[in-house]
């Protein structure tokens, strides 16, 4: 009921607009504009709602600047509390709840970005434990290579004990950057224990290194796949460092993936080829990271592929049109908010979820559902 009440304020709005047209009252416009935000706001506050959890890795990590690893432990009191104060759904449910325009009251989806091992190691078995089903996102060009994610490979290269060379220059971007180390060429394992559990977004930087990761990162994410690792194998040159994979940060080979998948709680999405950030892509070229990833999952997996999460939460409204070209049921972002009727499945918020226990968890639980 709530939709269509929803769907006829919409109608009503156009009407108004379309008359304020006419009689050369576009000056109004911005004042039916407020109007929708305050009646979207009272509908909403009114309105059942849901809750999309955004999780990335499930294990015990030292280092972990973007705060993407939750423990076993603490993933398990997540879903305990999930039992308990919520009502955990597929996204796929979701999705279809809420293209009926009855979205279940409390209803609340698990997802996972990336593609780490973790995601069948670690997060599969206690997912079974609570009967909590889960979608994971996947970057497929991922799947079985041998080298980690760029991201991890930064952080192995500044943020790992060791001695660097004092001066790094590298030419990004067709741009040169010139960077001194001083005293932070050497990182000792004291300065490593003391760090460790330092995270990127919300604390200063303890050291030139934690600056220069920082730094690094932005300049890098941006930056189209072959660009991005060229510049990764002349940092790991320079460092002196090998391109290896330690078994913490492995991706899913195709064989796990298909382990991942089987029984009846966890589903596959699409995560694009290489993880870009995509409203810096061409055209073509998005069509080719998205569709393409599509192609390979569904030959993987013998069936369709329809839920899709953009990479980095980063997208244009050329990105969203090209994602409901190539067949995907919804999208989901990286923005923090709940579902509701009103909410746009190919804009789907999610809740980025960080270590901690099951007590804080509830409280950011009941809080998100209020």
């Amino acid at each position: 009921m709530q939709a269509v009440i929803f769907a006829a304020f919409e109608n009503q709005l156009k009407l108004f607009r379309e008359y304020f047209d006419n009689q050369g009252g576009a000056l109004q416009i911005p004042l039916i504009g407020r109007l929708r935000q305050y009646i979207e706001c009272y509908l909403k506050k009114k309105a059942s709602k849901a809750a999309i959890l955004m999780y990335h890795r499930v294990i015990e990590k030292d280092v972990d600047p973007w705060g993407l690893c939750v423990s076993p432990q603490h993933f398990a009191e997540h879903l305990e509390a999930l039992r308990k104060h919520a009502n955990p759904v597929s996204l796929t449910q979701l999705v279809q709840s809420h293209q009926e325009g009855n979205i279940p009251d409390r209803a609340v989806a698990v997802t996972f970005d990336d593609g780490y091992a973790d995601n069948l190691h670690n997060a599969k078995p206690l997912l079974e434990q609570y009967s909590v089903p889960a979608t994971v996102f996947i970057t497929s060009g991922s799947l079985g290579q041998a080298r980690e994610f760029w991201w991890d490979e930064l952080e192995r290269i500044l943020l790992q004990p060791g001695i660097l060379p004092e001066i790094l220059e590298l030419n990004i971007n067709n741009k040169v950057h010139h960077w001194e180390l001083g005293d932070s060429t050497d990182y000792s394992l004291d300065d490593y224990h003391r760090y460790c559990g330092w995270i990127a977004d919300w604390q200063e930087f303890p050291t030139f290194r934690h600056s220069l990761y920082c730094t690094l990162h932005q300049l890098l994410q941006p930056l189209p796949d072959a660009e991005l690792y060229q510049v990764m194998d002349e940092l790991l040159a320079w460092s002196g460092k090998k391109t290896v994979r330690f078994s913490t940060n492995r991706t899913l080979s195709e064989k796990e993936l298909l382990l991942l998948e089987q029984g009846e709680l966890l589903e596959i999405g699409g995560h694009t080829v290489t993880h870009p950030f995509l409203s810096m892509l061409s055209e073509s070229r998005q069509h080719l990271e998205i569709k393409q990833n599509k192609i390979v999952l569904e030959e993987y997996l013998g069936h369709q592929v329809n839920l899709f999460a953009y990479p980095y939460g980063n997208y244009s409204m050329q990105t969203k049109a090209i994602v409901q070209e190539a067949g995907f049921a919804c999208a989901c972002t990286t923005d923090e908010d709940c579902v509701w009727y009103g909410s746009d499945r190919f804009l789907l918020p999610r809740i980025g979820i960080m270590d901690c226990g099951g007590d804080e968890f509830a409280k950011q639980l009941i809080r998100i559902l209020k």
